[in-house]
């Protein structure tokens, strides 16, 4: 049987490693095993904080619409109970983007409620 050398697939593969991990400090970027590993540990930090990402903005909204709220005497539970009774089908996004940029309007909403 031929001889089969590796070398050349062997160095290309782990120019991918190391191009992956550009950027990272110490011996994550230079060593292949090291890098192998920052890798997977960064893939699966990536999939955690792309869900922690959406429960902060949702945080992020809570808080504007409270801030708001608390100006004119009313709390965010009481004034978030009143609208489900209301049927006002606004969401959290809308109604802080209302809170922070038209004020006027989100007045005219929990004044309405």
């Amino acid at each position: 049987m031929s001889r089969v050398k590796r070398g050349i697939i062997a160095i290309k593969r782990r120019r991918n490693v190391l191009s992956q991990v550009k950027g990272y400090r110490f011996g994550r970027s230079k060593k292949e095993r090291q890098a192998r590993e920052a890798i997977a540990h960064a893939g699966a930090y990536a999939f955690a904080h792309r869900k922690d990402k959406k429960a902060d903005r949702r945080r992020l909204w809570q808080i504007k619409i409270n801030a708001s709220l608390r100006e004119m005497n009313m709390s965010y539970s009481k004034f978030m109970g009143a609208m489900k009774k209301k049927g006002v089908l606004l969401d959290r996004k809308v109604l802080a983007d209302m809170a922070e940029n038209h004020p006027a309007i989100f007045t005219r909403i929990v004044k309405s409620i």
